[in-house]
């Protein structure tokens, strides 16, 4: 449907003088997908093109040589919190907050309520988001129902709704034969299963990584065995089912190592982490700041160092957000007691541009892949490719843009970020989704 509302409107866009592997190029789209890319695009066609007047929408962008074009961002792991939530975020303002931060694809977790378990949840999610033309959002279904562990969900209703992979995520799956029912189901309907891997036994109350920073603070440790158990765990069923899993959220060197080692094997894993786990560390946690605590912890620099190498190898494969906007109240208590997550989906550019890229750990190119088309390709996505033909989902971005995150210019209702303050590099000046400019010159559309 909103292929066809694309072509009805014939929108047409002309990028001029952008960076694109360092080289300066222009980019034309028409009909919402990518027609042209050359080093100067000049023919009479196009001008007359941009000049009609019953075009529905027509656009030159001049990047003056300083912008850098990339596809646009796609985030396989963020909270919504719709329906049920709304107070810390809506599908609006979760979509917003996403084209700010350079996103036009977002999966969002069934961790609402009710929960996102059947076709019913999943069409509603996706008609709302439709009807905003804003980023694409895809829903993830939940593995069991009301993600209590017990019973399966339907897998084969929800992918025909719109589901693009499972997970009960937050929940983890306990039972192990449940885990091996669900990856079994799931590789009937060729759906990604996302692996939330913690130990619940193992957290055993804990708040806080389980170590020296810990300690120093007095709060209950949550040690890294917690989380890599459960990675082991579905290293062997994948194995053993000859079928593929997808490790959210990896945050310890052992889960690294882990990943690694069966990628070596043969073993069909991917996994993720997010920028909280390569730009910070549970240092954050002495002063008790409430928005540094997220599940699993931040952990130490060795974790920290760790997870870039992993970045860097190929071990982890995308750059997922784990966007978990909460309300003031749910963090403004004791650390004991407030709420996990972090608002990362506005910040996640920039923290990985300074600390990835900036530092020397990677490469722009290497960014992009871990940002786009790698998590595209997970989830089976149309989405992060910048090629002739593609879906036109781009980004301008200035990597020469120096500046303090401020979350109060978060358009997500989560502020709940410890990176406020924070000089970073990289910003989004532009976000196209589908052919339609969404973020023009810093600033979504509707907020102008």
């Amino acid at each position: 449907m909103s292929e066809n509302k694309i072509i009805e409107n014939r929108t047409l866009v002309l990028i001029k003088n952008a960076l694109l592997d360092g080289e300066k190029r222009d980019l034309f789209i028409e009909n919402g997908r990518i027609k042209k890319i050359a080093k100067k695009i000049v023919e009479p066609n196009i001008a007359a093109l941009l000049e009609q007047p019953d075009l529905i929408r027509t656009e030159v962008i001049d990047a003056g040589g300083k912008l850098t074009l990339l596809p646009a961002f796609v985030d396989i792991h963020a909270h919504l919190r719709e329906p049920g939530f709304e107070g810390k975020e809506d599908i609006k303002t979760g979509l917003e907050a996403a084209v700010n931060g350079g996103y036009a694809a977002v999966c969002c977790m069934p961790n609402t309520n009710p929960v996102i378990d059947n076709e019913y949840i999943i069409r509603y999610i996706c008609d709302r988001a439709n009807s905003l033309n804003l980023a694409k959002l895809y829903p993830i279904g939940a593995i069991t129902r009301g993600m209590d562990g017990q019973l399966l969900a339907d897998f084969g209703k929800m992918r025909d709704a719109g589901a693009v992979a499972v997970s009960d995520d937050g929940k983890p799956v306990a039972n192990a034969n449940m885990m091996r029912l669900a990856m079994e189901y799931a590789k009937d309907f060729d759906m990604p299963v996302t692996s939330h891997c913690e130990d619940i036994s193992l957290v055993d109350e804990g708040v806080a990584n389980e170590g020296y920073h810990a300690t120093l603070s007095g709060l209950k440790g949550i040690t890294r065995a917690a989380e890599e158990v459960n990675v082991a765990r579905e290293i062997v069923l994948a194995d053993a089912l000859n079928t593929g899993v997808h490790i959210a959220h990896v945050s310890t060197k052992g889960a690294a190592r882990l990943v690694r080692d069966a990628k070596r094997s043969g073993i069909r894993v991917t996994a993720e982490t997010c920028p909280h786990y390569f730009a910070a560390t549970d240092k954050l946690i002495l002063n008790y700041d409430t928005n540094a605590k997220v599940n699993p912890p931040l952990r130490t620099e060795e974790d920290r160092l760790a997870i870039i190498e992993a970045l860097k190898d190929g071990t982890i494969d995308a750059i997922a957000t784990d966007h978990a906007p909460h309300q003031k109240s749910d963090k403004a208590c004791e650390f004991n007691f407030a709420a996990n997550g972090i608002s990362g989906i506005e910040t996640a550019y920039a923290l990985s541009y300074t600390y990835l890229v900036k530092s020397g750990a990677i490469t722009l190119k290497k960014l992009s892949e871990l940002m786009t088309d790698n998590p595209a390709k997970i989830f089976k996505l149309e989405a992060g490719k910048l090629e002739a033909g593609a879906l036109a989902n781009l980004v301008l971005v200035d990597n020469s843009a120096e500046y303090k995150i401020d979350k109060n210019k978060f358009l997500s209702k989560g502020k709940n970020t410890p990176f406020h303050g924070l000089t970073v590099t990289g910003q989004v000046v532009y976000t196209i989704v589908a052919g339609k400019i969404v973020k023009r010159n810093g600033v979504v559309a509707g907020h102008e």
